[in-house]
């Protein structure tokens, strides 16, 4: 019984360490996605301003 529940560890691990890999990774790319955007927007946001500076509305 003992041999039985050690083939199914290592049966079932590799899945696992792949699944976990796989999560760091769409993770990490995830979230320089949203600061890539988050920065993004603010570099527009200040070209936008400074724009606005420069031609006047009147």
């Amino acid at each position: 019984m003992n041999e039985f529940w050690a083939n199914a560890i290592w049966s079932v691990a590799p899945t696992v360490l792949i699944g976990l890999i796989f999560w760091f990774v769409m993770r990490a790319i995830i979230r320089a996605d949203r600061s890539e955007r988050k920065a993004y927007a603010r570099i527009e946001a200040e070209e936008r301003a400074k724009l606005g500076r420069e031609h006047p509305a009147g």
